[in-house]
């Protein structure tokens, strides 16, 4: 019986506790089937019910609350430690590039090198700079070598916490990403590890702003971790102070210290130490060499040195002392830091374009190397002859600057077939004082009569329905009929007018009026045509900036600014007859990985037709037609075995001259020439022929024994020259266009002129004197007035001012004969020219000694001849007498 009621009681306790069981489980699905049948029937209204805030909270305070909320934050752990195993999985392709030497041999990729084309007599390149700061020092160096100044500065204001993170803040990512939520971003929170990795790794890549750049920010964060994991915080350090950027052109605090201040990072004292940390927060801004950034950079200074107070650092006092010193006042010349570069206005120029064109951050990092458009050959001609131009001493050019009233001057050369520039001074020395370092080449100047060959290529242009067509031998009258349609008194410096002049006399004499009526006739063709065109032909800054805009009529003499290296472009184009490449100093740009970040490519479109250029290359090249301002063979003007077609051009001030211009060009080579004063100063002389001594060494050195060296020239026969396009007209030794309509332009005619003063004959003119000769008569397209033009050398444009009524004349007696000989006296002012005897329709010319005049009488004569004797001053003044053979 005992054991049965065991058992009995054993299968009851079972019995009881499943019935619990069941009965609290029964009771728990009666109670949430209660609850749902207490919901609202609709879904939605079931949702806003449940979402109430009491509910709410009295469910994640439950039982049932605390069990969703362990589930949840299991899941979320587990995805991501799952998304951050991927994550290195993936980026694990990356982590080789910081291994231990690796990721200090590419900090040590930091300078640059500027390369010229070929080098000394076509050699190997020539290096121009090493971009690397001052002087020959380790850009990369030990950690022992760098004042702890610097690295407690660094740490101090870049990350206060470098010493106690793993690579990444925490805190610092929460606080930027509340401000990322406002700003759409993503921005700080960045340690100085991961400020290294950004700097190695990510300084070619675009900016993160935006969402776009949470990818790069995680893989950033990963590669900080790895870095951590590799290197010790000091090796850190030392890594993030070689290859951070301190301003323009100095990477790494080595190069900054000896820039800045001449010493090495080991020796920079506590305020020049706090200067340098600043720096890398905003480089371009502060720069110490930027002016405009200096009250940012100080405050930086300043900040930098009270957090180092903060940090227990320094002391109060330390850094009050420090905030007192002068820094500014104590950094080195900027022109200190270029004393071994060769072409500094040049590299510079290169310098900053790169900067525009890859960025300041690919350039500023370094390791680049840079292929250059320049010659070194021709680059030291062209700066030893601006030596030679402002030394006193040399013999050849003593005083002309001084006397001349110019402080400045600078040249650019272009190679005419490609669009490279091949030299460049941008000053008169780049040491000088003052304004030295500053490139005239690229400063906007007034380029005076330079622009006009540009304003006429316009003009020749002119062709289509209802346009009248012009060549180098159509008229265009500098007259006194513009002022009005100028808006001011116009003309030439002489104050004169020449009249009905050609085209080809009035550019090779670079009278204004005639080139202001080319503009005008050209915009009422098609208005704003002539801007176009220059700028198409290059001279892109010519009318940009400011009132220049509004130039008008003005700008077809030069009365709006350009800079030098366009100006020469424009001209460059005229070289290539007619056609158009972008000016070019970089042929080739490769990054420190071996990767090619720009090339050269021979680009071109053809702005204004052969015919057009060649034609403007046929006059500027006639030595003849501007032997008018220096006489014929004017060395630089002309230079021997060299053909090159040259203009003049002087721009003024008050109406004094401020700047003199030279611009030559041959199918080689194109160069212009300014000389000037940086303060615009007025000149005591504005003779324009000036820079020609300048343009006359370096071409004719570039093109005999660079270019013909190098099979770009070739010297035979006077040199390479243009071959005449088909289709070009000769009408009476002057060119014009295939297009040209004569019958638009001129008529055929004929005056009278003086052979004496070869102007138009007038009624003091004598008969002896006068000659008929053909000519063309055209119309002025302003003025409607006639013209004409005479290819022989006559004059239209003025009357015979070598005679005036009432002039004395010669006289002759009466002729006779005796022992065979005719003879007659003389009496003249002037030198006698000839005597002629007339007989019998025959003339015989005469003998004059003295002021006896004879001649041998016919012995076929047997009868009294009539003798009519007649006699001619040099003026062909004349006097005639008549006799008979019977005296």
């Amino acid at each position: 019986m005992a054991k049965k009621t065991t058992k009995s009681r054993n299968m009851s306790v079972y019995s009881n506790l499943t019935h619990k069981r069941k009965t609290r489980k029964d009771s728990e699905s009666r109670k949430k089937a209660e609850y749902l049948a207490s919901l609202p029937k609709h879904p939605v209204k079931r949702l806003l019910y449940r979402l109430h805030p009491k509910r709410l909270v009295s469910f994640w305070f439950s039982k049932s609350g605390g069990i969703m909320a362990l589930k949840i934050t299991g899941v979320a752990i587990l995805l991501i430690v799952l998304t951050v195993g991927a994550l290195f999985a993936y980026y694990r392709k990356d982590l080789d590039q910081i291994q231990p030497g690796e990721l200090a041999k590419r900090v040590q990729t930091t300078v640059t090198k500027y390369y010229d084309q070929r080098g000394p007599a076509g050699g190997a390149a020539a290096l121009l700079w090493e971009d690397k700061g001052n002087g020959n020092y380790k850009l990369v160096v030990n950690g022992s070598d760098i004042n702890q100044y610097m690295k407690d500065a660094t740490v101090a204001i870049e990350d206060k916490d470098f010493y106690k993170h793993g690579g990444i803040s925490v805190s610092g990512i929460f606080r930027s990403a509340i401000n990322n939520v406002g700003s759409g971003s993503t921005q700080g929170g960045s340690t100085l590890t991961q400020q290294l990795v950004k700097q190695v790794f990510f300084a070619d890549q675009a900016s993160d702003r935006g969402f776009g750049g949470v990818p790069r920010k995680i893989k950033e964060m990963i590669l900080a971790v790895e870095v951590e994991r590799m290197y010790d915080k000091g090796k850190i350090l030392d890594l993030y102070l070689n290859e951070s950027p301190y301003g323009g052109r100095r990477n790494g605090v080595e190069s900054g210290a000896q820039t800045y201040f001449g010493v090495a990072s080991k020796d920079l004292t506590l305020p020049e130490a706090a200067l340098l940390a600043a720096i890398p927060n905003n480089p371009s801004v502060y720069n110490p060499y930027n002016v405009d950034g200096h009250d940012a950079l100080i405050a930086r200074q300043h900040k930098v040195l009270d957090s180092m107070v903060d940090q227990k650092y320094i002391t109060k006092a330390q850094a009050d002392e420090a905030k007192k010193y002068p820094i500014l006042d104590n950094l080195k010349p900027l022109a200190d830091q270029y004393a071994n570069i060769k072409a500094p206005h040049f590299v510079q120029m290169v310098r900053s374009e790169l900067e525009q064109k890859l960025g300041k951050a690919t350039v500023g990092q370094g390791g680049l190397t840079i292929t250059t458009t320049l010659n070194l050959d021709i680059q030291n001609k062209l700066e030893d002859s601006f030596d030679q131009m402002f030394n006193p001493d040399n013999p050849a050019y003593t005083g002309i600057p001084t006397r001349s009233g110019f402080t400045n001057g600078a040249a650019t050369v272009e190679d005419t077939q490609t669009g490279q520039i091949v030299a460049m001074v941008g000053s008169r020395s780049y040491s000088y004082p003052g304004f030295g370092q500053d490139n005239a080449a690229m400063a906007m100047i007034q380029p005076g009569s330079t622009i006009k060959p540009l304003v006429y290529s316009q003009l020749f242009s002119n062709q289509g329905a209802g346009k009248t067509n012009y060549g180098s031998g159509s008229v265009l009258a500098d007259d006194n009929t513009m002022s009005g349609i100028y808006g001011a008194p116009l003309h030439d410096a002489d104050n004169k007018f020449l009249g009905g002049i050609n085209i080809r006399k009035s550019l090779a004499l670079s009278r204004n009026i005639p080139a202001v009526k080319a503009m005008y006739v050209s915009d009422q063709n098609n208005p704003g045509s002539t801007i176009k065109t220059v700028h198409a032909m290059g001279n892109t800054s010519y009318c940009t900036q400011g009132q220049d805009t509004q130039a008008g009529l003005s700008s077809a003499i030069g009365g709006c600014t350009n800079r030098q290296i366009d100006l020469v472009n424009g001209y460059a184009t005229l070289g290539r007859m007619g056609v158009y490449k972008p000016q070019s100093d970089v042929l080739k740009v490769v990054n420190s990985r071996g990767e090619v970040l720009q090339q050269w490519k021979d680009e071109s479109k053809q702005i204004v037709d052969p015919q057009v250029a060649y034609i403007m290359s046929d006059i500027l090249s006639d030595d003849n037609a501007r032997a008018g301002l220096y006489g014929r063979h004017f060395y630089g003007l002309w230079i021997p075995g060299v053909r090159t077609a040259v203009k003049t051009g002087t721009s003024d001030k008050g109406g004094q001259p401020k700047d003199i211009w030279n611009v030559a060009y041959s199918p080689a080579l194109t160069m212009g020439v300014w000389l000037g004063n940086p303060d615009t100063t007025i000149l005591t002389s504005g003779n324009s022929s000036l820079p020609a001594k300048i343009i006359g060494q370096v071409l004719e050195y570039a093109h005999k024994t660079v270019y013909a060296g190098q099979g770009k020239w070739n010297p035979a026969n006077g040199g390479t020259w243009f071959t005449q396009p088909a289709g070009i007209q000769s009408i009476g030794g002057e060119l014009y266009p295939a297009w040209y309509n004569k019958s638009q332009g001129s008529t055929d005619a004929k005056l009278t002129f003086d052979r004496v003063s070869k102007k138009k004959a007038t009624d003091c003119t004598p008969e002896a004197a006068k000659i008929e000769v053909a000519v063309m008569k055209t119309t002025d397209p302003i003025t409607k007035k006639d013209s004409f033009v005479s290819t022989d050398g006559y004059d239209a444009t003025a009357d015979d001012d070598a005679h005036v009524c009432g002039d004395p004349t010669p006289t002759i007696g009466a002729p006779h004969v005796a022992g065979g000989i005719i003879t007659a006296t003389v009496s003249a002012t002037r030198p006698v020219q000839s005597v002629t005897f007339l007989i019998n329709g025959t003339t015989i010319q005469a003998t004059v000694s003295g002021s006896t005049a004879t001649a041998p009488y016919p012995s076929d004569s047997t009868s009294t001849q009539t003798i009519t004797a007649t006699v001619t001053d040099n003026l062909y003044y004349t006097g005639t007498s008549t006799g008979d053979s019977s005296h």
